[in-house]
């Protein structure tokens, strides 16, 4: 394997619209979600791997989540475990990270990817990474992964591109933002967008340059680190200076305002895994439609629901259509599909009813 890739695995997430399953103590990436028998950042892990040296695959997680990591994933060392001691969004966690690996390998390539994501093409996710290595190796460039359109989705960004270039590397014109549903069809009618899915690959520095010049205030702050990264002393620095960053997104950051940004459209299917709906809509479905993970379920008049509860229990659904069904521990969530979007606020309401123990 080149010992100059690396990989930023970004596990820091919530993912409050998974609970009750995914919780601010034990977040859905160290879940099994799929009921696979690997939960998602054993999964993204080992996919990466199949390119990047494992030693080279660094998680980028917060602070409270540093057991968790080593529980899940026992061959990673203590120099591969980037910790966030505050959420700042992904800006200042990439930069950091990004700091550490050119301290390191100058000459590094990287891919920034989520630990949440399901791709079930592995190994066209690893063609399609390698092909932007490739690509970022000898050119100054901000690469990205995006998706193609299968329907009119306002749950994404788009990625509107060049369509005059004849290659499989194109040139960004502009990222979008999530839009509503007539924009989202005009943008599938001009061919020329794709879902931005979050998956980064430059050189370490090329990233670091697009800091230095889209975001000096940013720089600056982790620049001043760069003397303790590495060593015994960076923990002090990052713990004093990591809550000054300010709270801003890769996308905000560097993507959308660098001139040298470019898109491969991926060759495997995705998801995002944000939401209920979204994990119903990857799984295996019985002849009534409704997808089930760990249970074993008796069904009448019950169709279209996502069902889990821990292995093997017993669930028995009648006359419900469209409902997540999620039983776990001293919770059980009975709730609309349509209304998904709103778990986050049923969340909210618990907390305040029953305590911050059940968030």
């Amino acid at each position: 394997m080149n010992k100059n890739y690396y990989a930023i695995l970004m596990a820091g997430g919530v993912g409050s619209r998974f609970w009750p399953v995914s919780t601010q103590e034990f977040p859905k990436q160290f879940h099994d979600m799929l009921g696979t028998g690997d939960t998602l950042i054993q999964k993204t892990f080992h996919r990466l791997a199949k390119l990047i040296p494992q030693e080279n695959i660094f998680i980028l997680t917060n602070e409270r989540y540093n057991d968790l990591v080593f529980e899940q994933l026992p061959s990673v060392t203590k120099r591969q475990v980037v910790l966030e001691p505050a959420m700042r969004n992904t800006a200042p966690c990439i930069l950091y990270a990004s700091l550490k690996i050119q301290k390191e390998n100058p000459d590094a390539v990287m891919i920034v990817a989520p630990s949440d994501h399901w791709i079930e093409d592995e190994t066209a996710f690893t063609n399609n990474v390698q092909q932007a290595f490739d690509f970022c190796s000898q050119n100054d460039a901000l690469m990205t992964l995006g998706i193609q359109p299968t329907f009119p989705n306002t749950g994404y960004g788009y990625i509107e591109f060049d369509k005059t270039s004849a290659i499989d590397i194109k040139a960004v014109n502009q990222f979008r933002e999530k839009p509503d549903y007539e924009t989202a069809k005009e943008f599938i009618e001009k061919g020329n967008f794709l879902w931005n899915a979050g998956i980064f690959m430059w050189s370490v520095k090329s990233v670091v340059e697009a800091f230095q010049n889209n975001q000096p205030k940013l720089y600056e702050l982790f620049k001043n680190g760069i003397s303790v990264y590495n060593t015994d002393k960076e923990y002090d620095f990052i713990q004093e200076n990591y809550p000054k960053a300010e709270n801003i997104s890769v996308d905000y950051a560097i993507m959308e305002t660098s001139k040298n940004v470019y898109v491969i459209a991926a060759e495997f299917d995705w998801n995002d895994l944000g939401t209920w709906g979204s994990l119903y809509d990857k799984l295996d479905k019985d002849a009534s439609g409704n997808a089930v993970v760990n249970s074993r379920t008796l069904t009448e008049d019950a169709s279209g629901n996502m069902i889990r509860s821990k292995k093997d229990k017993i669930v028995v659904v009648d006359g419900l259509n469209d409902y997540i069904i999620v039983d776990k521990e001293d919770v059980l969530l009975i709730y609309p599909k349509s209304k998904e979007q709103d778990i986050k606020k049923v969340l909210q309401k618990v907390k305040n009813t029953f305590g911050e123990q059940y968030g």
